[in-house]
């Protein structure tokens, strides 16, 4: 029988109805039979990174049990984010939604398609805030994730009233 580890995926977009992209995507999730949404963050509504020229973002992140390898469960959020039209063709451009494996059961992972701990998430308000409602104890690289949120400038994102529900 395939072991159960806990996962964290973090979730965003900034083009079209990206609250019901991540819905759906939820739901996709959680539907597969190897995979069980445990826990959802709030939404955030935050600027741009990277490309800055583009509108803004919502964020959020969720926990899931899984009995799926790091590359399969990465493989399954590909697949959601095809289902929900997803373009790869700016990096850190405009996108219907983004699904990334940031934790993977505590362990390190860096393949060319997947590096976890998600190698930049400390650096990341968009990430910290969402993973800070879920796993505010979760260690990262020595520090808990409150820890790493102390670091960061997160006075330009917003909590929302938006609530992702299975």
């Amino acid at each position: 029988m395939a072991k159960t580890v806990t996962a964290f995926i973090g979730l965003g977009g900034n083009v079209g109805d990206v609250f019901a992209s991540m819905q759906s995507a939820l739901r996709t999730l959680d539907s597969h039979k190897q995979i069980s949404v445990i826990s959802t963050s709030s939404v955030y509504k935050t600027p741009p990174w990277g490309v800055e020229d583009q509108d803004w973002f919502l964020n959020a992140c969720v926990g899931v049990e899984t009995t799926l390898t790091g590359q399969e469960l990465l493989t399954e959020c590909l697949a959601a984010e095809k289902s929900l039209n997803r373009v790869r063709d700016v990096r850190w451009g405009p996108r219907t939604i983004d699904l990334d494996v940031l934790i993977y059961s505590g362990e390190r992972i860096d393949t060319a398609e997947l590096q976890v701990p998600h190698p930049r998430m400390q650096e990341r308000g968009f990430v910290l805030l969402p993973m800070a409602d879920i796993a505010p104890n979760l260690m990262l690289k020595g520090k808990s994730i409150s820890q790493w949120l102390e670091t960061l400038d997160t006075s330009d994102i917003q909590k929302t009233e938006l609530k992702l529900i299975l």
